[in-house]
C-alpha cells in the first residue's frame, strides 16, 4: 500500500532533479562574457558549446557505472561533476584564478558529462517504477528538463540580476542541493508490484493530472520566466515557480489517504449472501493483475503466431504486391521492420536502415535546435538585441517544455486516433524548418521570437519522444545502449553546425574588431547560417517521412495485436 504512494514520490523527485540539470540550456545567457574574459574567437567559443554536448558521447559511462554502483552513488557522482565543472568555470569568468583554454574545455566536458549521468538516473527510475506507463513517465519528466533555463533565469533576476557570471555558480550548486532533497525517495524505493488493469487506468488518470499541473508551470514560466521590474517582485515569481514544483507532492499524499481508505474502511466489511467476510482489496487487485498478465503473455505469443499472419488488409496485400514495381516500393520495403519492440544488439542496429534514416532526422532536427540555442546569446547580439536575451532564452526553454509535454500525445489519443509516433516524429520536424527560412527571411524581433518558440517546440518534442521511439523500433532492453549511439549525433552536429556558423560569424566580422575578441553586428552575420540549417532541416525533414512509411506497417500492425488481446482478454 506504502509502495504505491513511495513511487509517485519517486517521480516527483525525478521532476525536481529534471528541472533543475538541464544547465547546457542557459549557455548562451553568459556566453558573451566568457569569449570576452577568455579573449577567444567564435570559432573557440563553439568548441566550449561541442565540449558540454560531447559529454554525451561518454553518455554510456552512467549505464556502466549503474552495474557496479547503487542508483545513489551515480547520481551524487553526476552532481559532483557538475559542481566542479560549472564551478571552476565560475572561477574563471570572475577572474578568480587564470586557466588555459584547454582546461576550461575539459571543465565544460565534465559539466556536459555530468548532465547525462542526471538523465540516466532518472530513466532507470521512470522505467523501473512505471513499467505499465513508461512512455508517460518519461514524457513528463523529460519535459521539465525544457525548463531549467526559465527557472535559473528566475532565480537569477531574484539574486543579481546585473552579472550573467551568477548563472554558473547557480548551475554548479543547485543540482547538487537538489541530489541532496531527492536522496531519501530514491533510498526508499518500493518493491515492484503487478498492476492490474484498473490499476493502469488509475496512474495514467494521475498522470494526467501531473500532466495539468506541468502546463500550469510552463505558462507561469512564459509569463513570468524574464520579468526584471525589480528584485522583490523577481523573488517572490521565483517563490512562486517553485511552489508550483512543490505541488505535485500532494499527489503521494492522495494517494496513500486513497490506499488507507480502501485498505481499513471500505473493505472492513463486504457484504456477500447473507454474512460479512473479510476481505484484503489490496491482496485481491495484485493476484488479478498477476492472472492478467500471465493471460496478457499468453495471449501476446498466440497472436504473434497466428493472429498476424491474417492481420494483412486488402490495402497492405495491394501494397506488397506492387513492391516490387519502383524504386521507391524498394526503397520503403527493403529490409522493412516487421515488428516493434524486437532487440536490436550494436551490430544489427548499425545495419539497420531505418536506424541511419532516424539518425539523420534527429541530425538534421534536434540537433540544429539545440546549437540554435547555444548561439543564441550572439544572434541576439549580432541583431542589436543584447537586452532580449534572458527573454529570448525564457522563450526557447518554456516552448522546449511545451514540445516535450506534447510528445505523450499518442498515447492519450491512441483509443480515438492512432498514429505511428514516427510519423508525429515527422510532424515535430516541420516548426523548425519554417522557422529558420523565417529568421532567413527577416531580422526584426518579432521573427526573431516566434523563431525561437517553433524551434524551442519542435527541438523539445524530438528529444522527449526520441527515448520512447527507440525504444519501439530497437527494443526495450537495449535502449540505454542505443539511444546513447543514436545521441551520438548532438556533439557531431554541435561540431559541424556550430563550426559553420561560427566561420559565417568571422567572416562578416573582419572590420571593427577588437584584438581580444570578435564581434559582428547586422543581419549577415548569421543570414547563410539560417539559409543552411533550413536546407539541411529538409533533408531531415524527408528522412523522418521515408521512417515513417518504412514502420507505419509494423505500427499498425501493433495497434491491431493490442486491440484483439484486450478484446479477447477483457
Amino acid at each position: 500500500m506504502a509502495g504505491q504512494s513511495r513511487k509517485w514520490m519517486i517521480l516527483v523527485a525525478t521532476i525536481w532533479i529534471q528541472a533543475f540539470t538541464g544547465t547546457n540550456f542557459d549557455f548562451s545567457t553568459y556566453s558573451s562574457d566568457l569569449k570576452s574574459v577568455l579573449g577567444i574567437s567564435q570559432v573557440q567559443l563553439n568548441y566550449l558549446a561541442v565540449a558540454s554536448d560531447l559529454g554525451k558521447v561518454l553518455g554510456w559511462s552512467s549505464g556502466l557505472a549503474l552495474l557496479y554502483f547503487p542508483l545513489w552513488t551515480v547520481l551524487f557522482a553526476a552532481a559532483i561533476m557538475g559542481f566542479v565543472g560549472y564551478g571552476v568555470q565560475w572561477l574563471v569568468i570572475t577572474n578568480v584564478i587564470s586557466l588555459p583554454y584547454i582546461l576550461v574545455f575539459l571543465c565544460c566536458l565534465l559539466a556536459g558529462l555530468s548532465i547525462c549521468w542526471f538523465n540516466t538516473v532518472c530513466f532507470v527510475l521512470c522505467i523501473k517504477n512505471f513499467p505499465a506507463n513508461r512512455s508517460l513517465a518519461l514524457s513528463l519528466t523529460v519535459s521539465f528538463n525544457g525548463v531549467s533555463a526559465a527557472l535559473y533565469t528566475l532565480a537569477y533576476n531574484a539574486i543579481n540580476p546585473i552579472s550573467t557570471q551568477l548563472y554558473l555558480l547557480l548551475n554548479a550548486l543547485i543540482p547538487l542541493i537538489v541530489s541532496f532533497a531527492a536522496l531519501i525517495p530514491i533510498l526508499r524505493q518500493p518493491p515492484l508490484e503487478p498492476l492490474p488493469p484498473d490499476g493502469v487506468r488509475r496512474d495514467s488518470l494521475m498522470f494526467l493530472l501531473l500532466n495539468i499541473l506541468a502546463v500550469l508551470n510552463g505558462v507561469y514560466l512564459l509569463l513570468f520566466g524574464s520579468k526584471t521590474s525589480d528584485v522583490t517582485s523577481a523573488r517572490l515569481l521565483f517563490g512562486g515557480s517553485i511552489l508550483l514544483l512543490i505541488l505535485p507532492l500532494c499527489l503521494p499524499g492522495l494517494v496513500y489517504a486513497r490506499n488507507w481508505y480502501l485498505h481499513n474502511v471500505h473493505s472492513t466489511f463486504r457484504l456477500e449472501g447473507s454474512g460479512f467476510i473479510l476481505v484484503d482489496v489490496d491482496e485481491l487487485e495484485i493476484h488479478k493483475g498477476m492472472a492478467t498478465r500471465e493471460a496478457s503473455l499468453e495471449g501476446y505469443q498466440l497472436l504473434n503466431d497466428d493472429v498476424v499472419r491474417t492481420a494483412i488488409t486488402p490495402e497492405q496485400k495491394s501494397f506488397t504486391e506492387d513492391e516490387n514495381g519502383s524504386c521507391c516500393s524498394k526503397l520503403i520495403t527493403r529490409n522493412q521492420l516487421g515488428m516493434l519492440g524486437e532487440e536490436h544488439p550494436l551490430y544489427l542496429l548499425l545495419c539497420r536502415s531505418d536506424f541511419w534514416l532516424y539518425y539523420i532526422a534527429y541530425f538534421c532536427g534536434g540537433t540544429i535546435g539545440l546549437v540554435y540555442s547555444n548561439n543564441l546569446g550572439q544572434i541576439a547580439q549580432s541583431l542589436g538585441q543584447s537586452t532580449e536575451t534572458t527573454t529570448l532564452v525564457t522563450l526557447y526553454s518554456s516552448f522546449s517544455f511545451f514540445g516535450r509535454l506534447l510528445s505523450a500525445t499518442p498515447d492519450y489519443i491512441r483509443a480515438k486516433f492512432y498514429f505511428a509516433r514516427t510519423g508525429w516524429l515527422t510532424v515535430a520536424l516541420l516548426p523548425t524548418t519554417i522557422a529558420l527560412f523565417l529568421l532567413a527571411s527577416s531580422g526584426s524581433l518579432s521573427a526573431l521570437q516566434a523563431g525561437t518558440a517553433l524551434i524551442g517546440l519542435s527541438s523539445g518534442f524530438i528529444f522527449a519522444a526520441a527515448v520512447s521511439i527507440t525504444s519501439e523500433l530497437f527494443g526495450p532492453n537495449s535502449v540505454g545502449v542505443n539511444h546513447n549511439i543514436l545521441i551520438t549525433n548532438i556533439p557531431i552536429g554541435s561540431l559541424v553546425y556550430g563550426f559553420l556558423a561560427a566561420l559565417v560569424y568571422e567572416s562578416h566580422s573582419r572590420a571593427g574588431s577588437n584584438a581580444e575578441s570578435v564581434i559582428c553586428m547586422g543581419r549577415d552575420c548569421y543570414l547563410l547560417t539560417f539559409v543552411w540549417w533550413g536546407c539541411l532541416s529538409v533533408i531531415g525533414l524527408a528522412s523522418s517521412v521515408v521512417l515513417f512509411l518504412r514502420t507505419r506497417r509494423a505500427y499498425q500492425r501493433f495497434e491491431q495485436d493490442r486491440i484483439t488481446s484486450s478484446m479477447l482478454y477483457s
